[in-house]
């Protein structure tokens, strides 16, 4: 059961600012038809390559959002901008973790405060 959706973009010369800008609006929109998270990334290496990634539980909702409105619209407006083919392949995610920033009072641990004794009953 597939419920990751790669999909990668390769933007044609001078365009990967736009296709940034303009990647970042639209694939917000998987949300609105059930996908459960998205991200996007951009080659730190060839900034034109551009990775999208959508989680959905169903495929049939991946379906709805690559051919509704806002994709559509986003690849008939933009399609000068990058090369064709565009696939989406999709994947089975095995496991995912994330985890957050500690928050800025505690810094990097050296000076965290020592945690309390737990008083027994």
């Amino acid at each position: 059961m597939a419920d990751t959706f790669h999909i990668g973009w390769y933007a044609t010369g001078l365009r990967g600012a736009q296709m940034e800008n303009t990647l970042a609006d639209v694939t917000p929109t998987a949300l609105r038809y059930g996908a459960t998270g998205w991200s996007l990334h951009r080659s730190a290496d060839d900034r034109y390559k551009f990775l999208q990634i959508v989680h959905f539980a169903d495929k049939a909702d991946f379906e709805r959002w690559w051919h509704g409105h806002e994709m559509e619209t986003f690849r008939v407006v933009t399609s000068g901008w990058w090369q064709v083919p565009v696939l989406y392949v999709p994947h089975d995610l095995i496991g995912s973790c994330y985890v957050e920033e500690a928050p800025v009072e505690i810094g990097n641990g050296v000076n965290a405060p020592e945690p309390e004794p737990v008083a027994e009953a």
